[in-house]
């Protein structure tokens, strides 16, 4: 393979599988940094680039944005990061700057913005690149497979938990890569955890039950107390009526994915005194400055099972299937 190439796991059709192919390695331009990837854990936000779910991905793409590497070569202005250091990359890539949003640190909702692995090439490659600005310095006390979750189902488990507020009774429903983080989160901070699985999962709610659920049961039950927030981190627009019946007046249910399927028609007495429903979206910049100065402070332990990048679409199967207790990540093997 020449020099200058690099494998990388190609989507070329949506509904596809992966494909490795050899490509050329990029060249950052003058706020890019080049980065050699060390890990990349695979995301749910993944599978449904992979599955066709979110529309209009840049195609070819190389997924990936739970990405954990080494700055290789920087840009012109990319000088905040030294070459050698290592640094992770999440979902959002790039914003641009001017907006509303991005100039009240709210870029996480920039009309124009551009996400890892989806618009722009990700982490199932042996180097990509990315903005400076969203790259972020790995705390010292996680290795490179441990830190890469933490650069999505970590930064979304926190600000979903962040828009959640300051309830005490949490739900959580779909128990997997966030959920466990989060769950790390509401025990250091002494909340209390109710973890909903689907019906049947018994290997989720035992999991769940290890990261300190005071109360685990299937997705369709209520809980033993009325909850102050739920937060839905599974795909299922049929959580979310569920979700509401479970919570107090007054209280909110967080949906904290890029993607859901529909959610059904449902009586209005159910969101009636004052309950809310909200989503995330994406990330700002200081949700990542704070988590990764929480994380080592608690310290927040990440269940993960390492995989070859050349095995990436089973990694994806076993997520498809819900056979993944926390999270895969994929590491360079070509």
């Amino acid at each position: 393979m020449p020099n200058d190439a690099m494998y990388a796991m190609v989507l070329n059709v949506p509904g596809q599988m992966l494909q490795k192919r050899s490509l050329s390695r990029p060249r950052p331009g003058p706020d890019e940094l080049l980065v050699k990837v060390a890990a990349c854990a695979v995301c749910r936000t993944d599978l449904h680039v992979v599955d066709g779910e979110l529309p209009y991905p840049k195609l070819p793409i190389v997924p990936g944005h739970e990405i954990i590497g080494r700055v290789a070569a920087r840009g012109t202005n990319a000088r905040h990061f030294s070459v050698g250091e290592r640094i992770g990359i999440p979902w959002l890539g790039w914003t641009c700057g001017e907006c509303r949003y991005c100039r009240s640190g709210h870029e996480n909702l920039c009309a124009n913005a551009r996400f890892t692995g989806y618009q722009i090439d990700g982490g199932y490659a042996e180097y990509t690149v990315a903005d400076a600005r969203y790259c972020f310095r790995i705390p010292d006390t996680y290795g490179d497979m441990e830190a890469a979750p933490l650069m999505c189902a970590g930064l979304i488990g926190y600000r979903a938990l962040k828009i959640a507020g300051d309830a005490e009774r949490i739900g959580i429903y779909g128990f997997g890569a966030a959920a466990h983080i989060v769950a790390q989160i509401l025990r250091y901070q002494e909340r209390k955890l109710f973890a909903f699985t689907r019906p049947g999962d018994t290997a989720a709610q035992d999991f769940a039950v290890r990261m300190g659920a005071a109360w685990v049961g299937n997705s369709d039950m209520m809980p033993p107390e009325e909850l102050d927030a739920a937060i839905i981190f599974a795909p299922v627009g049929d959580l979310v009526p569920a979700a509401l019946r479970s919570i107090r007046p007054g209280g909110i249910v967080v949906c904290g994915g890029i993607h859901m399927s529909d959610i059904p028609a449902f009586p209005y007495d159910i969101l009636w005194r004052e309950k809310r429903l909200v989503s995330v979206a994406n990330l700002t910049r200081q949700d990542a400055e704070e988590f990764l100065t929480l994380a080592p402070k608690i310290p927040i332990r990440v269940t993960t099972e390492s995989l070859p990048l050349s095995e990436a679409n089973t990694a994806l199967m076993r997520l498809r299937e819900g056979k993944l207790t926390g999270a895969a990540v994929l590491i360079p093997d070509f």
